[in-house]
This record gives structure tokens, C-alpha cells and sequence, in this order.
């Protein structure tokens, strides 16, 4: 399995277009209202799980009776919607997760969507994770050398620290390059960059770092 696809129940601007994953090496997983975007996509889900607080009896029913596999939980638990859809795509053993529908509406889902992110991605250092939605790509790295290749859907890129100072960063191939330097919490020195290269790289040592890929429509 290449891809898995979990949707959450964000509002239905900050869904993915899911055409660039519409083939038999992708596995989409529904949290909560999200099955609910999938079917109104004309892609059934292959588990939906959650509350399910968020749709109505009618909604829940229409899940139900479409989607062989659910997971419905008590509303009163540990782990999110989403962190349970994610927990299921793990067991597909995929090479990237996408979240979407985890953008837009509440900004506290936005916030543990992206602490989720994190945890996860340095859990499964074999798997990458990803936020997306129409303007945006966002995912972690990790310290060490990594390759970006240019993507005209999203021509702006930027970089945060996540969990305290990235040090020895360095941007080859960009259009501000950078060696050797201090990415702290409060700088907006990294915001909208571009890619000047097909082929770029970023690495550091230190630190972990949050990638921002966005476009303006």
C-alpha cells in the first residue's frame, strides 16, 4: 500500500482534491463526519471511525450502510477522531499518510492535528506524513539531509521550529539559500521562500523542523 488517505471532519473547502489519489494503491480511512466527505465524493471509505458526534442519525446511517467496516467509539475517550483513523491506516502499512480535512473550522483540531503530526512522524520514521489541503502541504522534518523536488501547486515554502531550536540549517537550491543557521521560535526569517532548482535541499542538525507548502489560490 502506497498511500493512506484520512479524512476528517473539517469543512468541506479544506478537503483534498482526492483525484491524484484515485487508484488501487490507496487505502481511505473516514474519521467521524469525514466518511461522510468521502461518500460526497463518490469514494466509499474502506474503514470510517469516531463518535461519529458530528453527523446526524440520518448521516450515521448512510456511513453505515455504505462502509463495511466502522469503528464507532463513546464520545467520552483518550484519543481523537482523527488519531483513531490513523491508527487504522497504520495497520495498512503504507509509505505516506495524508490528513486532510484536519484545516479550517475549529483551530484547536487544527493545533492537536499538528501535535499528532509530530508524534507520528517521529514514531514511524519509514512512513511520511503529511497535513494537506487545497493550498496546503504541511509536514515535520526530521534532522538530517532531505531532498524537496519542486511542485508548481505549491510554489512558496517555509519553515518553523517545532519543539525548540533547529540548528545548522542549510537551503541549497532555493531562491534564499541559507548555511549553517539558527531557525528559533518567533522568527519569520524562513517564511516564503521558493524553490529556484528542481531538485532542493534542506538538512540540519539539530531540532525538528515544521515544512509549509502553500500557494495563493
Amino acid at each position: 500500500m502506497k498511500y493512506a488517505v484520512v479524512c476528517a471532519g473539517g469543512p468541506a473547502s479544506e478537503i483534498v482534491d482526492m483525484t491524484e489519489f484515485h487508484h488501487e494503491d490507496t487505502v481511505f480511512i473516514g474519521a467521524d463526519k469525514g466518511s461522510l466527505h468521502l461518500l460526497q465524493r463518490g469514494i466509499v471509505p474502506r474503514e470510517a471511525v469516531g463518535d461519529f458526534d458530528s453527523v446526524t442519525e440520518s448521516e450515521y446511517n448512510e456511513i453505515a450502510a455504505r462502509v463495511r467496516v466502522i469503528g464507532r467509539f463513546q464520545s467520552e475517550k483518550n484519543e481523537t477522531d482523527t488519531e483513531l483513523a490513523v491508527d487504522r491506516a497504520l495497520s495498512y502499512r503504507p509509505e505516506r499518510i495524508i490528513l486532510t480535512g484536519v484545516t479550517g473550522g475549529r483551530l484547536d483540531h487544527m493545533e492537536s492535528a499538528l501535535h499528532l503530526l509530530y508524534r507520528l512522524q517521529l514514531a514511524n520514521k519509514n512512513i511520511a506524513f503529511s497535513i494537506r489541503n487545497a493550498t496546503n502541504e504541511l509536514s515535520v522534518v526530521l534532522p538530517g539531509s532531505h531532498q524537496v523536488t519542486r511542485d508548481d501547486r505549491f510554489p512558496y515554502i517555509s519553515f518553523f521550529p517545532f519543539g525548540g531550536t533547529v540548528s545548522g540549517l542549510s537551503l541549497t537550491g532555493f531562491k534564499y539559500e541559507m548555511v549553517d543557521a539558527l531557525l528559533e521560535t518567533g522568527m519569520t526569517l524562513f517564511t516564503s521562500n521558493e524553490l529556484a532548482s528542481e531538485v532542493c535541499t534542506i538538512s540540519f542538525h539539530k531540532g525538528i523542523c515544521l515544512m509549509v507548502r502553500s500557494s495563493d489560490s
